[in-house]
């Protein structure tokens, strides 16, 4: 018997010009592990919701068709019925957490769901264990690092020990070592699995199933291997890629050095401790490093935003910086106001940033009414319209389909060539650079 059984799905967002989903019919087999891919924007994270009962119950909109989970019909109960069943972890960790330390995270879905007492610190820690975060348990969650959060999110997911397990995204902000251990993890589980990722690799490897979405409809339900043979025909920038690409751009002056950068959030725990990097103009420099190693914070010192407590930063010109989450930071209520707002209100120049990134089109929406990656360009877009001297960018491949993410490396590489610099946080080894820097929990080791 089928553990999901969709049929005939229909749905749209309140206000919105045009279904998310179109005329779904699935069915999942207990066990089964599913790649969900489609470009930003194609109704993946919308189908994820309807398998979790958020969609309608919490996003309200025009629902039809039936979605029945483990026998639940979604539409006619409320998401907590399916809690223990279905676990999800989806796009922004940093919108999923209520707890602030880490253990008791953990531990609130087993205690809403009535685990005994004398189960729930086990599994917590059992599962902070598997996704590597036990040394976090004691840490504030508003201290810990996007990568470091998305697995505490991760842990929260497999303690619950689901039958179907709903993932969006879950190793975007995750350094490859984790992200290969999280995912054999989900193999291992056993939990009917739909795992939703831009990093195309990752997902088909582990899946015996690709479902591929375009706008709202099912364009490919097929086993794997007639999965990536259909992709080859139709969608070749989906496939693995085969190593990383390196570009070898003639880089100019410096536009930004740090030596022996030393910075701690709190007393005595250093999250730098003597990191040294220079960028150039005319480089995009990719700056690696597992979670938790401070990338983040230096690519804040970099930029301006924070200041070290040891170490000297030098800069050239004015620095622009995109975070990891720009959702949590647009303040407009049009897409064409947010990018503007960079240059005193020139709209003009604000639209030809939306037209490199793609987002022309989106021009009079509201940004929340944008996708996930979407939302990643529109605020690139909004970074980039000042043609910052220095670009800095955290996890801006994030929710971004391949695509996109040629198009916009692309682009970098046009910006850089301008006599900028361009300093890019990142987990994706498939994002094409000029040079790589490695960053340990210690210092810049290798550049």
């Amino acid at each position: 018997m089928a553990l999901v059984d969709v049929t005939k799905l229909e749905f749209s967002y309140p206000g919105a010009d045009r279904p998310a989903l179109e005329d779904i019919s699935i069915r999942l087999e207990p066990g089964q592990v599913v790649a969900l891919l489609g470009p930003s924007g194609s109704g993946k994270s919308t189908l994820l919701r309807a398998l979790s009962g958020l969609v309608p119950h919490f996003h309200g909109g025009r629902f039809a068709g039936t979605v029945l989970v483990a026998g639940v019909d979604t539409r006619r109960s409320r998401p907590a019925v399916l809690a223990g069943t279905t676990a999800a972890v989806f796009q922004d960790p940093e919108d999923q957490v209520v707890m602030a330390l880490v253990r008791n995270e953990v531990a609130f879905g087993l205690e809403n769901l009535g685990v005994p007492s004398a189960e729930i610190w086990p599994r917590t820690d059992e599962a902070l264990e598997a996704v590597g975060a036990l040394h976090l348990a004691e840490r504030r969650t508003s201290e810990v690092s996007g990568g470091e959060l998305q697995r505490v999110c991760l842990a929260s997911a497999l303690a619950l020990r689901p039958r179907l397990l709903l993932l969006d995204e879950p190793t975007s902000q995750l350094d490859p070592e984790a992200a290969e251990r999280f995912l054999a993890l989900v193999g291992e589980s056993g939990a009917t699995t739909v795992l939703s990722e831009q990093r195309t690799g990752r997902a088909l490897a582990l899946a015996d199933r690709v479902l591929f979405m375009e706008g709202g409809q099912i364009l490919a339900d097929v086993g794997r291997d007639d999965g990536l043979a259909w992709l080859a025909e139709h969608r070749a920038r989906y496939l693995p890629p085969h190593g990383e690409s390196v570009g070898g751009a003639a880089a100019g002056e410096t536009v930004c050095r740090l030596d022996g950068i030393r910075f701690a959030y709190r007393s005595g725990v250093d999250v730098l401790g003597g990191a040294s990097l220079e960028i150039r103009r005319g480089e995009v420099v990719a700056l690696e490093g597992p979670n938790g190693s401070g990338k983040t914070t230096l690519a804040k010192v970099a930029a301006g935003l924070l200041e070290p407590d040891a170490g000297t930063v030098w800069r050239d010109g004015r620095a622009g910086y995109l975070s990891q989450d720009p959702g949590r930071y647009l303040v407009r209520d049009r897409v064409l106001d947010e990018v503007a707002l960079g240059v005193a209100g020139d709209q003009q120049r604000a639209l030809a940033a939306l037209e490199r990134v793609g987002l022309a089109w989106a021009a009079d929406r509201h940004p929340r009414d944008l996708s996930s990656g979407e939302r990643e360009r529109l605020g690139l877009a909004a970074v980039a319209v000042a043609e910052p001297d220095l670009l800095v960018l955290d996890e801006p491949t994030r929710g971004i389909d391949p695509d996109r993410k040629a198009e916009i490396a692309a682009w970098l590489d046009e910006y850089a060539a301008a006599g900028r610099g361009v300093l890019v946080a990142t987990h994706d080894r498939t994002f094409p650079v000029d040079r790589r820097v490695s960053l340990q929990r210690e210092a810049l080791l290798a550049a």
